[in-house]
């Protein structure tokens, strides 16, 4: 009992406790203590712990490869202008009015949000070319934290680059493809809720004259089509293996002679998964152009930086999974949760995951926390891996925004309010993007039930 009560009590004070001297929330501590002590207490030797390490990092290792190759894909296109052309030409597509331009901002956001698989990146990277065009509109500065905030948390588990379902997918252990494909629907039913509850912000209000786009969407391309290559490939690669099952990193020689051996080398191993593959494609593609390849050293150092927390976070879990599958603690948790009733699990592990979420501003936290031992207990429940993936990940992504303390809602108000000299409210910011948050919870707990 002490094996399992020990390292859990210990994860969660030094998690939750933030008056503890130098370590209180800091989770990069916790996840590793909790590590630790389980390794101690289950007598595995310096050798057994150190394969235990090495195992649950390999684990998670094409999520953290995903969040690496990811954010420097994201900084690529920004020198390369596809984020600036993204945004005006779904500006033009959606008209000159104030709804269209919520409308291409939340489609911008959640591009984002995908490739980098956070939303505080997603929030900094695409943050700075919108907020004062949202502002010019009279939108009020928490309105605008509620749309920045949702849309990039939404990008997080956006498929077909969905950082959220595969970390869940991979901590369950379970193919990520029809969890995916159901992704698809149950995420953009929550983006297209977002934008229509955010056009209560505008009503009644009209364009600025210099907000208005003076190009079509046709001139737009005409002149900047070069600038998306890199994203078309992204995604021709991506669908064409999540939609027509078409893997061209098995299907051609040239990609298979050079991965394959890599699939034996544990971590390294990571960067041979299909989406992760893909975007290296595409960044070596990016450097083709002369404004990604003279900022070559902007795009690593602001790329890495971007999504520094995020993988650091990710390997301690990593290291933290590890040693609880070595200890056996996985096993017996499970075991104990067996003759506990399976709506109390199901409510009280969602409860579990969104208070993390909120606590930390992350999905990825409140996954690697909760969905560790969840997973296995949920599906001893008979639920379907698919469901209990699909399920974490949108619960997580709706912890990460609740109020009275999600992280993430103070990092988008500080930013909106360093950039408009304006103090920004944020718990105002996540009660205006509460409905979206409960839009998720109730998908995540529909999927576990059925």
């Amino acid at each position: 009992m002490f094996e399992i009560i020990i390292p859990l009590l210990l994860l969660f004070i030094i998690a939750l406790v933030k008056s503890i001297p130098k370590i209180g929330g800091n989770i990069k501590v916790a996840l590793l203590v909790a590590a630790i002590s389980s390794a101690i207490i289950s007598g595995l030797g310096p050798g057994e712990t150190l394969l235990a390490f090495i195992d649950g990092i390999d684990r998670l290792s094409w999520v953290i490869m995903l969040s690496v190759f990811g954010s420097l894909y994201a900084e690529s296109q920004v020198k390369l202008g596809a984020m600036d052309t993204t945004l005006n030409t779904l500006r033009s597509a959606f008209g000159n009015s104030p709804r269209g331009l919520i409308t291409a901002v939340f489609i911008t956001l959640i591009i984002a949000g995908s490739f980098l698989g956070d939303a505080i990146a997603a929030s900094a990277v695409i943050g700075f070319l919108v907020i004062n065009s949202l502002y010019e509109l009279k939108i009020k500065p928490e309105q605008i934290g509620m749309i920045i905030l949702v849309g990039a948390s939404i990008g997080s588990i956006m498929p077909p680059i969905t950082q959220g379902v595969f970390l869940s997918a991979s901590l369950i252990d379970t193919d990520p493809d029809p969890v995916i494909k159901i992704a698809y629907l149950t995420v953009t039913l929550g983006a297209v809720f977002a934008i229509l509850e955010s056009f209560r912000f505008v009503r009644g209000k009209k364009m600025p004259e210099h907000l208005k786009t003076t190009k079509s969407v046709f001139d737009i391309l005409k002149e900047r089509w070069i600038t998306l290559i890199p994203l078309a490939v992204l995604v021709a690669i991506v669908i064409a293996n999540t939609l027509f099952d078409y893997n061209i990193f098995a299907e051609w020689v040239i990609f298979t002679a050079v991965l394959e051996p890599l699939k034996e080398i544990p971590i390294v191993q990571g960067v041979t998964f299909h989406v992760v593959t893909a975007i290296v494609v595409a960044i070596i593609v990016s450097f083709i152009f002369t404004s990604v390849r003279k900022n070559t050293k902007g795009v690593i150092k602001g790329g890495l930086s971007k999504v520094s927390q995020t993988v650091q976070i990710q390997l301690c879990a990593g290291v933290m999974v590890g040693v609880f599958y070595a200890s056996g603690l996985i096993d017996k948790v499970a075991l104990m949760a067996e003759g506990l009733a399976s709506s109390m699990v199901k409510i009280g592990g969602a409860l579990s995951v969104v208070i993390v979420g909120m606590l930390t501003g992350s999905q990825t936290t409140a996954q690697s926390v909760n969905i560790t031992f969840l997973g296995p207990i949920l599906e001893n429940m008979n639920v379907d891996p698919t469901m209990i993936a699909l399920g974490a990940s949108h619960i997580a992504a709706a912890g990460q925004n609740m109020p009275p303390v999600g992280l993430t809602a103070f990092v988008v108000c500080g930013l909106i309010g360093g950039i408009l000299s304006k103090e920004v409210d944020p718990i105002k910011v996540m009660f205006l993007a509460l409905p979206n948050s409960l839009y998720f919870l109730i998908v995540g707990l529909i999927v576990w039930f059925i």
